[in-house]
């Protein structure tokens, strides 16, 4: 059958109007909604507002259009009007871009969100409600086939604003994305908030929409994201911190004035990095603030507070210190290696965060942020293991470098030297002052940052012991006739039996937190590296002198660095003895002139 196509001229009263004033006069193609065109008779706007549209609507359905129709046509007019709100959105957010042409500067979050608010989310509103009116909540006019079609226009309006307001949270997502300053929080929160509180007002209208869920996970993800970026800040101004301590390390002394103070940089370091937690602490407690009325979700209230920023934050920058601290240790020997003395900050600013700073943290945290959420979080305890971890393989790799420092100087020392055919000895060879000068620097180093320690009492004549050509264990007065050219293996042999009934001196054993124990650890590094030389290489007499000098001169100054004299009189005693066997001709200088040459030297 063909459709009627006649055109009727229609004049409507106004509904809330006594008198017959023409509402709009329609010239409008029965069964042709969608050639509707209306004109008011006070303006001409090719565009309609959404009440403007319901009016045309109302009066189509007063001329028994079908409704199924109608709402198809009311949903296509009403989202030409909704994608330009939309299409400005999304043209802010790419404003001035091109190419060539840097996009323009974007607006701040709060302002964008307050022009998505006003107008598509306000938009929106208006044309659920008018459309509800008209469609779902119309009274019915002939029982079950009107709830039919109030449920048919129901469906439709749940898929066209879940469409939409997808759109929506895409841009508002693509906008909390570009925040990517770490400073005051307050503008991000506040915009957050008033998307939320806006976004009630949608969910009331439908609430059988899903956008109710997905407007929270955004909130959640923001939150979450803004957890990442504070927690890479922490890291960046760490980073920083170290580079800054390295290089007061590295500049140059002035003349009269001393390097770095390792306690003062170990304060700043400290007070800073605490300050800095303290900040974001207080950045981050926005999102949790009373006045904001996202923080009464469970996410908020719960994960947030105890995963989010306990367990994402906080711990995990505990962590990455001690975890940087260790990879501290796995440099020695490389050029641009760890300076020892940034090991020995990082190892007594772990000690420090094992002590208290980690307790003192975490429980600011925990005040802050006391949440509801019960998943198991990170123990007190297993933060202060790792830390007192980290500082002790960070002093022993400490001890570690400054040994070899010192064993490198020694090592060149005796293989760059003919001492076969040195001549006889005069003074105390440089490198020995050198040892001793690095010796008593290192242990200033170390005395700004840890206690003395404990130290055996020493005997009355520590720096006046004497070495012989053989050490106490191997009774020169009881051995010495049997040392000869012919006679060699006796006197190994001898001395390989004493050695068994000699202590044992672990030279790489743990170093305890305190000066006397790294001193002793370096000096045992420095003196067995010595030792070791000695034994590859072969004397003269001239050479074994020189070498009871360097010995007796080392004698006088170092036991006084160690826990024990006995440990340094002992490695000297074999360093002289070693050399005695690697000579040629052993004859030994007396012990007076040794004494005048390291007392003039």
């Amino acid at each position: 059958m063909k459709r009627e196509t006649q055109e009727v001229p229609v004049n409507l009263r106004d509904p809330s109007s006594n008198t017959f004033t023409p509402l709009l006069e329609v010239k409008y193609v029965k069964h042709k909604p969608m050639e509707l065109i209306c004109f008011s008779s006070r303006r001409r706007d090719a565009g309609s507002s959404a009440k403007e549209l319901a009016e045309c609507v109302e009066l189509l359905l007063q001329l028994d259009e079908p409704a199924e129709e109608l709402c198809d046509e009311f949903l296509a007019h009403a989202q030409s009007r909704l994608a330009e709100d939309l299409s400005a959105l999304e043209a802010e957010l790419g404003a001035g871009a091109g190419p060539g042409h840097p996009a323009a500067p974007l607006s701040d979050i709060l302002e964008f969100t307050d022009k998505g608010c006003n107008g598509f989310v306000s938009n929106m509103c208006l044309v659920i409600a008018s459309y509800q009116d008209l469609f779902v909540h119309r009274p019915a006019a002939s029982g079950l086939g009107s709830r039919d079609v109030a449920l048919m226009a129901g469906a439709k309006l749940v898929e066209f604003v879940d469409r939409l307001m997808g759109r929506y949270f895409a841009l508002v997502e693509r906008r909390i994305r570009a925040e990517k300053g770490v400073g005051d929080n307050s503008l991000l929160v506040r915009g957050l908030d008033r998307f939320h509180r806006r976004l009630q007002a949608v969910i009331k209208l439908l609430p059988a929409s899903n956008i109710g869920a997905e407007g929270t996970e955004i909130l959640v993800r923001a939150a979450k994201e803004r957890i990442r970026q504070y927690l890479q800040a922490l890291q960046s101004f760490y980073a920083d911190c170290l580079t800054d301590v390295r290089q007061s390390l590295a500049a140059p002394r002035l003349l009269g004035k001393d390097g770095a103070n390792l306690a003062e940089l170990l304060g700043t370091v400290s007070a800073s990095i605490l300050n800095q937690i303290k900040s974001v602490l207080a950045y981050v407690h926005l999102f949790t603030a009373k006045d904001i009325t996202f923080s009464n979700k469970p996410y908020f209230k719960g994960e947030f507070c105890s995963q989010g920023v306990r367990e994402g934050l906080i711990v995990s920058f505990i962590k990455y210190i001690c975890h940087t601290a260790r990879q501290f240790c796995e440099t020695a020997g490389e050029k641009g290696a760890t300076p020892p003395g940034l090991l020995l900050l990082l190892s007594r600013l772990c000690l420090d965060y094992e002590n208290s700073t980690i307790s003192y943290i975490l429980t600011l945290t925990d005040e802050q942020f006391l949440g509801q959420d019960h998943s198991p979080v990170t123990l007190v305890t297993v933060l202060c293991a790792d830390a007192r971890e980290a500082a002790q393989k960070l002093l022993n790799h400490y001890v570690k470098v400054q040994g070899l420092n010192v064993s490198q100087m020694l090592r060149k020392s005796v293989e760059t030297r003919d001492w076969i055919n040195t001549i006889e000895p005069r003074n105390v060879r440089a490198v020995m002052k050198r040892v001793v000068e690095d010796i008593t620097s290192i242990d200033v180093q170390v005395g700004l940052l840890y206690e003395e320690g404990v130290r055996k009492a020493h005997s009355s004549d520590s720096s006046k012991r004497t070495f012989s050509v053989y050490s106490s264990s191997r009774q020169q007065a009881r051995y010495a006739p049997s040392y000869t050219p012919s006679a060699p293996m006796d006197t190994n042999l001898l001395s390989n039996i004493q050695k068994l009934f000699s202590e044992r001196i672990d030279i790489f054993s743990p170093v305890e937190f305190n000066k006397v124990s790294v001193l002793t650890g370096i000096i045992k590094i420095s003196l067995k590296t010595f030792l070791e030389c000695v034994r590859l290489r072969s004397f003269g007499r001239y050479g074994l002198q020189q070498i009871q000098v360097d010995c007796q001169y080392l004698q006088l100054y170092l036991w006084r660095f160690v826990s024990d004299e006995n440990l340094v009189h002992f490695l000297l005693d074999e360093i002289v003895g070693s050399t005695a066997h690697r000579c040629l001709d052993p004859v030994t200088m007396e012990q007076s002139v040794i004494e005048v040459i390291c007392e003039r030297g």
